[in-house]
């Protein structure tokens, strides 16, 4: 796999074809990509609601109204829409249910292992909770960890994806009950293939130089 051959062929698709579905053994492959995602010291401060029906999809275009309604005829045509979604807050449940399960996959082979990751990581989540107090900036930074992930995974399956922070995050939350789980929804992703009626397929990729983009040190 030539990655950065894969990076320059994938572009923002403005357009899909209503006709074709994703294999579900390619959405498997996309959705394990997401659960492996990486994020700071292991948060996993997320969760994914995945529509590939049309009344899932409707119900995620009820977000993209108004300014945002560019984006519903994408929404509706995709394969598949994800909405992903950060925690409205780390507390103690959250954080031990991540270190159970660092420690039934086989995390901590020493005595103190689990106790110093607790540790750590709850000292980060205070960081950013008590004197950062950016908490929930920082969730949604993990968030978009998870996206480039997607992205990137997506690109390497041969499905075109469009990335959409256009939607209002209130609809979507009252629309799939995402407040009282405890969620907000941080940006959507539709999955599918292009039509012939996508227009930025056709047009060369723009980036700024290697000059600009770089800084070496010796």
């Amino acid at each position: 796999m030539d990655v950065a051959e894969l990076l320059a062929r994938r572009h923002c698709v403005k357009a899909f074809d209503a006709e074709r579905k994703i294999p579900e053994e390619t959405m498997a492959k996309l959705r394990e990509a997401l659960r492996l995602s990486a994020s700071s010291v292991n948060t996993q401060p997320w969760h994914v609601v995945v529509a590939a029906g049309a009344a899932g999809k409707e119900r995620m275009a009820r977000a993209a109204s108004g300014p945002y309604a560019y984006n519903a005829p994408k929404i509706l045509a995709a394969s598949h829409v994800v909405a992903l979604c950060a925690r409205r807050d780390l507390d103690s449940a959250a954080l031990e249910a991540v270190l159970a399960q660092e420690g039934r996959d086989g995390r901590f082979p020493r005595p103190g292992d689990a106790e110093r990751q607790r540790a750590s990581r709850e000292s980060y989540v205070a960081l950013h909770r008590d004197e950062l107090q950016d908490l929930p900036h920082w969730m949604g930074k993990q968030v978009y960890l998870q996206l480039g992930t997607l992205l990137l995974a997506a690109a390497a399956l041969e499905v075109d994806a469009c990335p959409m922070e256009g939607f209002d995050p209130d609809v979507l939350s009252r629309e799939l009950g995402l407040e009282a789980k405890g969620l907000r929804p941080v940006v959507m992703v539709a999955l599918g293939y292009r039509s012939a009626e996508d227009w930025n397929a056709a047009l060369p990729k723009s980036r700024l130089s290697a000059e600009t983009v770089f800084t070496f040190l010796d």
